[in-house]
């Protein structure tokens, strides 16, 4: 069965939230944007936005109930790095991510993202696998682990 129209765009709200409500748990200041998956031309809105210990997490929400590639429209990826380029310092965009098999929450920094001759961007197999973990995150953003030591991993 495949998710479609309002249903599906219900199923993003509710991850948006169940999202917010785990930062939150894990002591972050975290919200929905107001205006989440609205036609908004003028404004820029990522999907959630947390804060913590002087970490702002922008994340574009993505649910899909088989694994697979997901691509995600430029304009989205542009939006999510023109957020964090205005907040300045320690501002990290991700794309969320939860297929509905059980397995949890994956946070994919865009720069893992590739673009496709279409001139969308995709998170791929390999991408979602180097992923963050909630708990991965949370101990970068504790004081545990460095992003910036993690992102640098990445590109070797």
């Amino acid at each position: 069965m495949s998710i479609h129209g309002s249903k599906a765009r219900r199923l993003g709200f509710q991850r948006e939230r169940e999202l917010v409500r785990l930062f939150w748990k894990k002591g972050f200041a975290c919200m929905r944007a107001p205006a989440s998956g609205a036609k908004v031309k003028r404004t820029v809105y990522p999907d959630v936005v947390a804060l913590k210990n002087g970490f702002t997490l922008i994340f574009e929400v993505k649910t899909r109930e088989k694994r697979g590639t997901i691509y995600i429209e430029k304009e989205k990826i542009e939006k999510l790095l023109e957020f964090a380029r205005r907040v300045k310092s320690k501002a990290y965009a991700f794309i969320a991510v939860k297929f509905l098999d059980g397995s949890g929450w994956r946070f994919i920094p865009v720069e893992l993202l590739e673009e496709t001759r279409g001139g969308r961007f995709k998170v791929t197999e390999e991408a979602y696998n180097k992923g963050l973990t909630l708990k991965e995150l949370c101990g970068i953003v504790d004081g545990v682990a460095s992003l910036d030591k993690f992102l640098s991993t990445l590109e070797a």
